[in-house]
């Protein structure tokens, strides 16, 4: 894959407007771009053209258009080889192609990047699932299998057919997919903690955010630890939770007095604080392994996701930290 262009210079995001000429007349407007955008991978310049972002006189197209002569033709901001920037969502796109770790007719599953979202929504303008729409633009199902909060890196399952989302999400509801996060927590998480069972509740607060708190006459929810590593100021614990409620390993670990490195809902200041030199600038909760039943063939698939060099970073600054 052919990747972005990235310039010295602040980068100057700009629609291209072009009228069609004569010689330019007759050509499918998917065979236009692919010679006028030499450089951008053809399942993007597909995305552009089926989310309405190239235009043709103001009006959406299809593939198949076939350019007339004095037509308007709309742009958006894509990478050439004449050294123009790639947009900021289809860098995004590209840089997907990277995080898949596995690929088969029935599944695909991403090491999903930090601070990436699985959909956009309210303000956020780019997600997991449109990106991977646009490198594939002609697989017409593309779903998530489960959920991965948009600070939380590490395995993310995304099915390629409806009856395998069916089939998956049975699964999910007996309990037989095993499920595996690293968490770095605050202080020394005991031994003896192998588990916490607690229901959980959403909440809203007078900021206007969702939060999820333990309470009595909330949902059954279960998680549990295993510490993997001690340090002098934190533990790295692996959570395995039996229920898939909302920010559930996050409250869990704040509720045994052990909130989550970094965690801007439910972490400590002071323990981050101790932490400024480590590299570590987000949530540290990545979803290392999974384990399922592969909807076609029934064979048990294992799957790891290696950390990302901002947690590697961590752990080796906290192996040489003695204060």
């Amino acid at each position: 894959m052919v990747l972005p262009y990235r310039s010295k210079q602040a980068p100057n995001y700009q629609v291209n407007i072009i009228n069609i000429s004569t010689h330019e007349a007759g050509q499918r407007i998917d065979n236009f771009l692919l010679h006028k955008l030499k450089g951008v991978p053809k399942s993007l310049i597909y995305r552009i053209i089926r989310k309405g972002e190239v235009r043709i006189n103001k009006k959406r197209i299809k593939p198949k258009f076939k350019l007339n002569i004095g037509d308007q033709l709309r742009i958006p901001p894509v990478l050439q080889n004449n050294n123009q920037h790639i947009s900021p969502k289809l860098e995004k796109v590209a840089a997907l192609k990277e995080a898949i770790i596995y690929e088969d007719n029935y599944i695909l599953i991403l090491n999903k990047p930090a601070g990436t979202p699985v959909h956009s929504g309210c303000k956020l303008s780019f997600g997991i699932i449109e990106g991977l729409r646009a490198l594939w633009p002609n697989n017409y199902f593309l779903e998530l299998i489960h959920r991965l909060d948009r600070n939380t890196s590490g395995i993310l399952l995304v099915a390629k057919k409806r009856s395998v989302l069916r089939m998956m999400h049975e699964q999910l509801r007996m309990n037989s997919i095993k499920k595996y996060y690293l968490a770095l927590v605050r202080g020394q998480w005991p031994s003896t903690t192998t588990v916490v069972d607690a229901p959980l509740m959403k909440t809203s607060v007078s900021s206007g955010k969702r939060l999820v708190q333990v309470n009595s006459n909330g949902k059954l929810s279960k998680t549990f630890f295993k510490v993997e590593e001690r340090f002098t100021l934190a533990t790295l614990v692996r959570a395995s939770p039996v229920t898939g409620r909302t920010h559930q390993i996050r409250v869990h670990s704040q509720y045994a007095g052990h909130p989550i490195a970094f965690d801007n809902y439910y972490g400590d200041n002071i323990f981050d604080n101790k932490l400024k030199n480590s590299g570590l600038n987000r949530i540290f909760l990545h979803a290392v392994s999974l384990s399922f039943k592969h909807p076609a063939s029934g064979k048990i698939l294992h799957i790891e996701a290696p950390l990302d060099n901002s947690l590697l970073q961590c752990i080796r600054y906290l192996r040489t930290y003695h204060k």
